[in-house]
């Protein structure tokens, strides 16, 4: 009986993979964390999926850094707890960043970060590296944008910090549709957080009283 064309084509790759697996087993740690993110991209590129998740890098951790603007805070009880939970379930959502020239800056995961990069158990297990999935961003306004609808579609955070990013955002011009749009907020909470920083200017055109003179 005649074999299949893709039996055949199967039967190839198959013997491939089991030739770059072996090679991939001879390398260094460093190659090997290299040559595995140079076949996860060379995969992703021929994928169907176009979501970060279906391309997850192992960077290291001293090219991560976190943003200055997350208003998403991690008492002390939940940050132990955190670290406990990577350190005994390992990593099961990666760190969610921008690239920039000179490394990454996170957009989401500002704290399992911080676990990866400084807590010496995680670190030395995870060769000083972190999983780091990658999205494209525009300028500093929707990295802002993405960290704090990543934020609060898990829950609560830090008010004063939001107050910031609100008062950011109407500086760099957004409206206040805008960011209720883009960061799940209602016409309230933006009109209360600026009225809570108490500058007029971030009111623009809207009509405000004396009071604010």
């Amino acid at each position: 009986m005649k074999e299949h064309p893709d039996t055949a084509k199967n039967d190839d790759l198959q013997a491939h993979l089991e030739y770059l697996v072996d090679a991939i087993e001879l390398m260094p740690i460093s190659a090997k964390i290299e040559a595995l993110n140079h076949i996860r991209q060379a995969l992703h590129e021929v994928s169907p999926f176009e979501d970060p998740i279906d391309c997850v890098l192992w960077v290291q951790a001293d090219q991560v850094r976190g943003n200055d603007y997350n208003p998403n805070k991690v008492a002390p009880p939940e940050m132990r707890l955190l670290k406990r939970s990577v350190r005994e379930d390992g990593y099961t959502q990666p760190i969610v960043a921008h690239q920039e020239r000179d490394g990454y800056v996170v957009i989401d995961g500002f704290h399992r970060r911080r676990v990866g990069a400084e807590y010496k158990p995680v670190r030395n297990r995870l060769h000083g590296c972190l999983p780091v999935t990658l999205v494209k961003s525009g300028g500093i306004k929707q990295r802002m944008a993405a960290t704090i609808r990543h934020n609060r579609a898990r829950g609560v955070h830090g008010v004063v910090p939001m107050i910031d990013v609100v008062a950011t955002l109407v500086r760099e011009g957004w409206s206040d549709a805008d960011i209720c749009a883009e960061l799940g907020m209602s016409a309230d909470e933006v009109l209360r957080f600026k009225q809570h920083k108490g500058l007029p200017e971030l009111f623009g055109d809207a009509d405000f009283s004396l009071a604010w003179e």
